[in-house]
């Protein structure tokens, strides 16, 4: 690329230069006025409806750098001077160069506005998660100066073909050398954006259960039901099942109890009303059904469904220690068993003896 002869300046006419001084004052205020115009007028809009991205877009525009636009505008006037071809490549490169550093700076101020009304909408426990959510805005600007840098460098005429070469070598060798940090910061990612749990929700996974703590960007910790801190890793938690106990209103329990088999019909038709009766007193419950299920190996076995209308553990069992009492107490008044197993062992008579075969006779113990 050539440099342009500055001598040519020296040529152009003072009425020229008025003009295209003219048209610099002109763009100047034009450009200006305008994005704060609209900025101003999408703001009140966004106002008026709580909208998050018309906020974003009104605060990216009345942002834009007055050095730019003034750079800008002295580009404009220069269009209207007849210059040489030298100079209208370079006053063609410094159009892209001021666009795309302009277009940057707007995408990075909508990301400084997005993470200030992401950390203002936040409770005080998901504050411990802004290390993730920092981590994600960094990579983000990473990605779109990089990007930047490459578009303006490949429009000079820069080849940019071995640079982007050696970039892509050199993040699969620095992706290899740190796959576990890598893998432990994508699922912290993860964590942060799809919100599968956060700080303070009761979760299970595996056979684990507790309160978290804290996610950190390679571990996450929680705090178990019996005392202690588990530490594990996000990649690792990820891959398990977890269960969040947060979003649970109501909570349904199901239960069985057995009675014995010598129970008369009439009773073990009763049974099952009396239950529903026992759950429908209590209150926070809802009944859904108590079934005489069937006959197992030593007792009748009966199923009840009830819902707790309430997430609490320990309201929970209490509830069902209620029914527990109440329904052994209803067994009392109608004289009915709780079954338990039972082995009937019935003695061989002489004459089955007799039937046997003389090796079968053999092997059994005799009498002293």
């Amino acid at each position: 690329m050539s440099f342009p002869n500055w001598k040519r300046l020296l040529e152009i006419s003072p009425e020229s230069w008025l003009i295209a001084a003219v048209a610099v004052l002109l763009s100047y205020l034009v450009l200006y006025g305008a994005l704060r115009f609209v900025g101003s007028r999408i703001g009140a809009l966004a106002q008026r409806t709580d909208r998050l991205a018309g906020r974003i877009v009104a605060e990216v525009l009345q942002s834009t750098n007055r050095f730019i636009i003034l750079l800008v505008s002295l580009l404009v006037g220069l269009g209207t001077i007849e210059l040489t071809p030298a100079w209208e490549t370079w006053r063609s490169h410094a159009w892209v160069l001021l666009i795309g550093l302009q277009i940057a700076l707007w995408l990075n101020r909508a990301i400084s506005a997005w993470l200030r009304d992401y950390r203002a909408r936040t409770d005080g426990a998901d504050l411990r998660n802004r290390a993730s959510t920092t981590t994600l805005v960094f990579l983000l600007r990473f990605a779109l100066w990089l990007t930047t840098a490459l578009a303006v460098l490949a429009n000079l005429g820069v080849n940019i073909t071995a640079l982007v070469a050696s970039l892509g070598i050199g993040g699969i060798a620095v992706a290899l050398g740190l796959q576990t940090i890598l893998s432990d910061l994508f699922a912290s990612l993860a964590i942060a954006l799809d919100k599968p749990f956060q700080v303070g929700d009761a979760i299970n996974f595996g056979s684990n259960s507790g309160t978290v703590a804290r996610v950190g960007i390679k571990t996450t910790r929680i705090l178990s039901d019996s005392g202690e801190t588990i530490i594990i890793s996000n990649t690792e938690l990820l891959k398990q099942i977890v269960r969040n106990y947060r979003p649970m209103q109501q909570r349904r329990v199901a239960f069985s109890f057995r009675i014995a088999y010598q129970t008369p019909v009439e009773q073990v038709a009763e049974l099952s009303q009396a239950v529903k009766d026992i759950i429908l007193a209590i209150a926070q419950t809802r009944f859904a059904r108590a079934h005489f299920k069937g006959f197992g190996e030593s007792a009748l076995e009966y199923e009840v469904v009830y819902f707790v209308l309430s997430p609490d553990y320990g309201l929970y069992m209490d509830i069902q220690q209620r029914i527990n009492l109440e329904l052994m107490r209803a067994c009392a008044a109608r004289n009915i068993q709780f079954g338990y197993p039972v082995r009937t062992v019935q003695m061989a008579t002489d004459s089955a003896l007799a039937m046997l075969p003389a090796s079968t006779l053999e092997a059994l113990p005799q009498p002293e």
